[in-house]
């Protein structure tokens, strides 16, 4: 056996920096690796632009894939326009385009510079995070789509799909939790300041009238507080008693109707100051936690679906035979459409003209490309790899076989989040305790002294209320996020983390998941190739768009490609074609050899023979993730582990020796089958974690307690899901996951110093005797106390990552 290596190349390409493999190409002294980066380089030059190359080195996008003309014909629909732009006045357009190659601070320079090549651009600003550039244009210089092909001329092909124009125009950032916020802060930190006096018992040292106004700033300040900054507390907590459930909300909102009713009486009959600075301090502390712990990672979807998938344009013959773009939510049955190489097929539809080799990985897991025959049905979601094929829809796009799936119940009900939440058990004992105590001491000053009834009764629900448990958990699932941000994990809500740390089984999908996407292995068996044999069999295999056909391709060391005649390609079989003389076969055994193929479970192999003379295999296998190894044997320890794929049986033996013998792996499963596998499994009370990557996986991933998508670049499309791994950070999966479990060992520990605090408030609280320092002090230092607990807890589990992750 011998594994071919490929020759070093020296030169890079000057442009995006790829091997150069022809000395051809050479401008300005300069070597580029294809003629569109040539072309690339030529646009910017000639615009002046060339610091472009001085930020970052070779920071260019490959241009080898060449891009079709008229692709962006359907940008001068005026429908089209009105649902893409996000602003028209007389003179001018915004257009915001997503644009996934973006990875360097050379690409903000040359994006915010693109008037000076397109001369109607006026103005254009990068979001790098996101990936989008706002674009400002002048419509009666450029078009849309001239702007789009000004994008695409220097590699930054605009990204747009279906979901652009059905979705909102613009998302309003929502504002309200901050203006909240704000209001909150600045009442607390101004009734702290006027209520010094009264902490301090300076009254005798000041003008009684002082004291009076001071009283009455502190009530206006916390009008706002307790009716509009407070608002959500209540809201919540009126909705959680209408369904008969106490969530955490409604104690808070209790405790902070009566530290406001008794400082109203307090400051109206002049009996006292009242405790408004904690009031506020609640409700600001309250805030701050629960906006940290919202923070979502801003760049990814979470709900994506097939339209985010599907393109928005297609290319549509009319009855005169002419060709047209249009959008693809006008498709109707009956359409001849035209699909070009490495274009999504939108609708289901019937083969009508061409040789389809139809790519399904994304859509049902098959790794290999499936090849059609005309009058067969081509469904929606495939991407076609050899070259343009004509069809006839026979679906509309919303009633194709894939869109059919996201009407399932699975995609229409959000995961229960509220009730099954152990914090909203806590504090539904907690309330209980809480109302025994404050009843309890109440009834105790009744046979006592019944001037001390209500002031012990509301200084109790002041002073304990669970407001710290309810910081424990926001700080706490804040800062959980913010960590797991920075491993490339993200995630949906912090209820995910909770339900993440109640796991029992873990579902994984197989093509793209567990193995490397685009990615195999490839070795060759049999003779020792000579250099002419490597090069007819290059010749051969490059002919054929065929992902095997491309690993031989890869494999083998780059030489010039030979003048190939009478080429056949035989579907399911192997190609054939006669190479300066010689007759050159690749394919299976049966095409090649003439014996009957069998079933292997080391992956696909493709046999060699030159001149009818048998010269060996090469056989290629999918590349599993870094790591896979370790994974699969920490978590085999703690869950239950199965595999259910789209993809064929191939490798299930390799398989099995990695997950073991009992683990149960279905293979050739369509996406209904996964859901409905996922669905079986929580009949009988597991709770699942299911792990893929695919739109075949999008209905498990929803299905599940929790899906998690494994994306190897989270700027592009991942199917919707509570979270998303990059494949990058694949090895930290199980330290990811205990990372979560820690989540209620934080919030424990937190609530209990916080109950710390509670008794030594409460001994004042049951005395009647609470006095407003006191409250001013306590509530503050507890505050402060959890959000340093809990950040240190944090950091503390994260250092197990980091050792991981070194």
């Amino acid at each position: 056996m011998k594994v071919l290596e490929k020759s070093e190349v020296k030169t890079t390409c000057f442009h995006c920096g790829e091997d150069v493999v022809t000395d051809d190409i050479i401008v300005d002294d300069k070597h580029f690796c294809c003629s569109g980066c040539k072309t690339v380089y030529e646009i910017i030059n000639k615009n002046e632009l060339c610091q472009y190359y001085d930020i970052t080195n070779s920071p260019g996008i490959n241009q080898k894939a060449k891009i079709r003309e008229g692709k962006f014909d359907f940008l001068d629909d005026e429908k089209i326009i009105d649902k893409l732009i996000h602003f028209k006045d007389e003179t001018q357009q915004h257009v915001i385009f997503y644009l996934p190659q973006m990875h360097c601070s050379s690409c903000i320079w040359i994006l915010e510079h693109l008037n000076k090549i397109n001369k109607g651009i006026i103005k254009s600003q990068v979001n790098f995070i996101k990936k989008e550039v706002t674009v400002i244009y002048d419509f009666k210089i450029t078009s849309l789509k001239k702007v789009a092909e000004t994008l695409t001329l220097i590699g930054y092909e605009p990204h747009i799909n279906l979901s652009d124009v059905n979705s909102n125009k613009i998302k309003k950032y929502d504002r309200t939790k901050i203006v909240k916020l704000g209001i909150a802060g600045f009442c607390f930190g101004n009734i702290m300041m006027l209520s010094f006096p009264e902490y301090f018992s300076l009254e005798k040292l000041e003008d009684p009238a002082l004291k009076y106004w001071f009283n009455y700033l502190n009530l206006f300040l916390s009008l706002p507080v307790f009716f509009y900054s407070a608002s959500e507390f209540f809201i919540s907590g009126f909705k959680g008693l209408r369904q008969r459930f106490l969530n955490i909300d409604a104690p808070i909102a209790l405790a902070v109707l009566i530290t406001f009713s008794r400082s109203v009486y307090e400051i109206i009959s002049s009996t006292g100051a009242g405790y408004l600075d904690s009031m506020s301090g609640i409700v600001f502390f309250m805030l701050i936690g629960r906006y940290f712990q919202n923070r979502t990672y801003q760049s990814i979807s979470f709900d994506r679906d097939y339209t985010s998938y599907f393109p928005l344009g297609v290319s549509v013959f009319n009855d005169d035979g002419i060709e047209k773009q249009i959008s693809v939510a006008d498709l109707k049955v009956g359409d001849r459409i035209k699909i070009h190489n490495d274009e999504i097929i939108p609708a289901d539809a019937i083969l009508f003209m061409g040789k389809a080799t139809i790519d399904y990985s994304f859509v049902t897991g098959e790794s290999l490309p499936i090849d059609k025959s005309i009058g067969e049905i081509v469904y929606a979601g495939g991407k076609q790899t050899s070259g343009a094929i004509e069809l006839e829809v026979v679906k509309e796009v919303s009633q194709s076989y894939l869109t059919q799936l996201w009407n399932n119940e699975a995609f229409q009900a959000k995961k229960e989040e509220v009730k099954v939440s152990f914090i909203h058990r806590i504090s539904r004992y907690f309330t209980y305790a809480l109302f025994t105590v404050a009843l309890s001491s109440a009834t105790y000053w009744y046979f006592h002294d019944t001037t001390k009834v209500w002031s012990a009764l509301t200084a109790v629900l002041i002073v304990a209320c669970p407001c710290a448990l309810l910081l424990s958990a926001t700080f706490t699932n804040g800062n959980m996020i913010r960590i797991l941000n920075k491993y490339k994990l993200y995630v949906k809500n912090s209820a995910v983390i909770e339900r993440m740390a109640n796991i029992d089984t873990i579902v994984f999908d197989k093509t793209g998941t567990i193995t490397e996407q685009r990615k195999s292995e490839i070795v060759y068996q049999g003779q020792d190739l000579t250099t002419e044999q490597s090069q007819l069999i290059r010749s051969l295999a490059n002919q054929s768009n065929h992902p095997l056909s491309k690993s031989v391709v890869s494999h083998l060391p780059f030489n010039k490609t030979l003048l190939v005649k009478s080429y056949k390609e035989f579907k399911g079989f192997g190609t054939s074609a006669l190479i300066n003389g010689n007759s050159v076969k690749m394919g299976s055994s049966e095409f090649v050899l003439n014996q009957k193929s069998l079933q292997v479970n080391s992956g696909s192999r493709v046999y060699l023979s030159i001149n009818d003379e048998f010269l060996g295999c090469f056989i290629v296998k999918n590349s599993y993730r870094e790591g896979l190894e370790k994974i699969v044997s920490a978590l085999g320890s703690q869950y239950e582990l199965k595999i259910v794929s789209g993809d064929n049986a191939s490798e299930a033996t390799y398989l099995k020796t990695l997950f073991g013998e009992k683990t149960e792996m279905l293979f050739d499963q369509k996406p209904e089958d996964k859901l409905n596998y996922i669905k079986n499994l929580q009949d009988q009370h597991k709770k699942v974690l299911m792990i893929g990557d695919g739109l075949n996986d999008a209905g498990a991933l929803m299905q599940s307690d929790v899906g998690i998508a494994i994306s190897d670049d989270t700027n592009n499309f991942s199917p919707a899901c509570d979270a998303v791994l990059s494949g990058k950070q694949f090895s930290l999966l199980n330290e990811l996951i205990n990372y979560c479990r820690k989540e209620k060992v934080i919030i424990y520990a937190s609530f209990t110093l916080s109950i710390i605090y509670n008794f030594i408030g409460l001994f004042f609280a049951v005395q009647g005797n609470l006095q407003p320092v006191i409250a001013a002090i306590l509530m503050p230092v507890s505050s402060i106390s959890i959000v340093l607990l809990t950040t240190g807890m944090s950091a503390l589990y994260e250092l197990k990552l980091k050792k991981h992750k070194a």
